[in-house]
């Protein structure tokens, strides 16, 4: 059966459009990102319009329109429509990989489960910055389990109640945490929010 990643890809006809002002939206996603690796568990909006294909969310279009290119591979769940992929190869030019532990950017949009952080690029020592980062679509960035932050970026603590992600959460990033300076970065999504949990942020129990 063809994948996601075998399947041709989708006449340029009938592509949705990237950013609307390439440039300048690019640069507002950029800044926003930014701010939330700079604020670890702060909620950003990213308020810059684009197509949205089928599977995708706002948020984690606008990131990938923003930060893939030719030379980040991203990973997408196996089973996501075709033209997720045909967007992103038309629009980003990056290279779509089937191994997660290949890819810079590991992609999982809602309905998806997560691939283990310990299964994804974790970086050299000598380039810790050959890591993944994961971009998680999260059913929401207000309400389920709250989560206690605490790393450079926060002054004491900060505490962020996230819906949607998996059950031993806390276990895989406080061994994330443990192995810096390797280890993988997150961003969440939310619709058309964004926040940061870097690999330098500890979540507490």
């Amino acid at each position: 059966m063809p994948t996601l990643h075998s399947m041709p890809s989708q006449s340029t006809a009938s592509l949705l459009p990237g950013f609307d002002h390439p440039v300048d939206d690019a640069q507002v996603v950029f800044r926003a990102t930014l701010q939330a690796f700079a604020h670890p568990g702060r909620i950003e909006a990213l308020t810059a319009d684009c197509g949205v294909p089928d599977g995708l969310s706002p948020a984690m279009t606008a990131l990938l329109l923003t930060l893939a290119d030719p030379d980040t591979p991203v990973w997408l769940p196996a089973d996501m429509a075709a033209s997720a992929g045909a967007f992103l190869r038309f629009h980003c030019g990056c290279p779509l990989v089937d191994d997660v532990a290949a890819a810079q950017f590991v992609c999982v949009p809602a309905g998806h489960d997560m691939p283990a952080l310990r299964g994804c690029a974790q970086g050299d020592p000598a380039f810790p910055d050959r890591s993944a980062t994961l971009i998680v679509e999260v059913a929401s960035l207000d309400e389920g389990s709250m989560l206690t932050l605490r790393g450079p970026g926060i002054e004491t603590t900060r505490t962020l109640r996230v819906a949607g992600l998996p059950e031993d959460f806390r276990r895989q990033r406080q061994a994330n945490h443990a192995g810096f300076p390797l280890g993988v970065d997150l961003l969440l999504t939310a619709g058309e929010r964004i926040c940061a949990l870097p690999r330098t942020t500890l979540v507490e129990d």
